[in-house]
Order: C-alpha cells, then sequence, then structure tokens
C-alpha cells in the first residue's frame, strides 16, 4: 500500500477544526447533539482513544519522508504511537514511573467493573452527548458506563469540605464558540493516555483538567484538547486531543455488559 496520498491530510483535518472568526461567532454556541466515533481518516484513525501533538507530528514526519512511500500506513502509525508514549513517559514522575504501565488486573474498571474517573472516561472510544440544563449548566453523557457529568456555568465554586470525586468538579464558560471546563476535586485513580488500555498511569486528587470543546467549521467533528496537569505525577503538563464524530442518529444503551474476570 502506498501512503504519500495521506501526506497533508493530518494538518488539513486539523484546520477544519479552527472554530469560526470572532466576528461570525453566535452569542449562543451549540455543541448540543450526539457523537460517536472519530471520522474514517488518517487523523480519526491514529487519534481513536486520543492523540497527542508529538505524536500526530512525528505521523506527519514520517508520511512526508519518500523513504517511506512503500510502507503500510499501519507501520508507520505504529512508529509514531511508540514517539508519542516515549514523549508522555517522559513527562511522568518517579512516582507514577513505579506503576506505569498500569497492569489492567489492578484496574478497578477491569478488575471490579468500577465506573472509570474523569481521566480515563474522556478518552473512552464510546459516544459523547452534550445537552444544556437550563441556563447554568450543561451536561455530559458519555457512552461508557452511560456515565454523566455536570459542567457548571455560573462559576460556582467547589465547597471546601466535599470530598473528590471520580469526576471532579467542572465550572465551564465560552470562549467564542469554544466551551471551556476547569475541573479539579478528582479522586485519585487512573489517567488513560493515548492507547489506555496498554500505557495509563495513576494520578492524585491533585490532578487538574483544562478541557477545550470545539465543533469544526461543517460541523461533522467535535475535537476535545485536554490539559492536565498533576504535580505527584507530572513533571509539566500533558495535552491530549480526541476527536468524535456528529452522529445524532446514535444512541447510548444501558452499559449491562461488563464481566469481572474470573
Amino acid at each position: 500500500m502506498v501512503v504519500k496520498r495521506w501526506s497533508g491530510l493530518l494538518v488539513l483535518i486539523l484546520l477544519t477544526w479552527i472554530p469560526a472568526s470572532t466576528g461570525a461567532q453566535s452569542s449562543r454556541p451549540n455543541l448540543e447533539g450526539m457523537y460517536s466515533d472519530p471520522p474514517a481518516t488518517a487523523v480519526g484513525s491514529f487519534c481513536f482513544l486520543a492523540c497527542t501533538d508529538a505524536g500526530i507530528d512525528r505521523l506527519n514526519a514520517l508520511l512526508d519522508d519518500p523513504g517511506n512511500d512503500a510502507r503500510p500506513f499501519g507501520e508507520l502509525q505504529g512508529e509514531a504511537r511508540s514517539y508519542e508514549r516515549e514523549s508522555i513517559r517522559l513527562r511522568l514522575t518517579s512516582a507514577a514511573l513505579m506503576t506505569y504501565p498500569i497492569d489492567q488486573a489492578d484496574n478497578p474498571s477491569f478488575l471490579r467493573c468500577e465506573p472509570p474517573g474523569l481521566a480515563q472516561q474522556m478518552f473512552m472510544p464510546h459516544q459523547l452527548e452534550i445537552r444544556k440544563r437550563g441556563n447554568d449548566r450543561v451536561e455530559f453523557r458519555y457512552g461508557e458506563w452511560e456515565a454523566r457529568r455536570t459542567i457548571y456555568l455560573d462559576g460556582r465554586k467547589r465547597r471546601a469540605n466535599q470530598p473528590p470525586t471520580a469526576m471532579g468538579h467542572s465550572v465551564g464558560h465560552w470562549d467564542g464558540e469554544t466551551l471551556v471546563v476547569e475541573t479539579s476535586g478528582v479522586a485519585a485513580g487512573i489517567a488513560g493516555w493515548p492507547q489506555l488500555l496498554s500505557f495509563s498511569s495513576r494520578h492524585s486528587d491533585q490532578l487538574r483538567v483544562l478541557e477545550r470543546y470545539a465543533r469544526s467549521k461543517d460541523g461533522d467533528t467535535l475535537l476535545l484538547t485536554a490539559t492536565m496537569e498533576d504535580p505527584w505525577s507530572l513533571l509539566e503538563p500533558v495535552v491530549i486531543k480526541k476527536i468524535w464524530r456528529w452522529a445524532p442518529a446514535s444512541k447510548i444503551a444501558p452499559y449491562k455488559d461488563c464481566q469481572r474476570p474470573t
């Protein structure tokens, strides 16, 4: 398979995520609706679970190299994933590296069928439904475990005595047509980096996540850019991206298929 025809598509698709200019923005941006698997494109394949700019840049470089014209796309993608994985590993603290990568036998979601926390849930390969709930909040509903999450738009603070929870406390605001969400108060758990089932790591309850959700100009895709900070597990912030495809006919079915390992 000749892969040169993919060259440049990653950059092209990334450009379609840039929201319309501020002058063209409405006062009430609309991200509402159902989103599902990423588009069937090179970047959609690479970012099926999640991805980083480092991984995308590496894949672009491999695709642009004439010496790789005869190599299968899957082989180039695998090489870019290895590069991406190493770039994340170098940002982990010694404490996080002690249990990296997490053995899935130690992952409560796999071992005891417990719903995953925010740092895994947001990257799961299932649907995301976004709905307004009045004027002061937005609800995210995930296909994995039918998990629900409230994003408060009125700036309300997390209570001082509120214990950490799996999904944390999220407040949001609009930056033009981009929904910006800041989350804290997340209970210690597992962070799902790209290839989350194979190369995840632990995080502490000091985790803070800054999410930006932007819909493409044509409305066909939704891009999440998540900046994750945790002084216990990360030497510096890590930025993870994920793509969903607009899927208005998709439905979230009751989650009842989890089976504990025997």
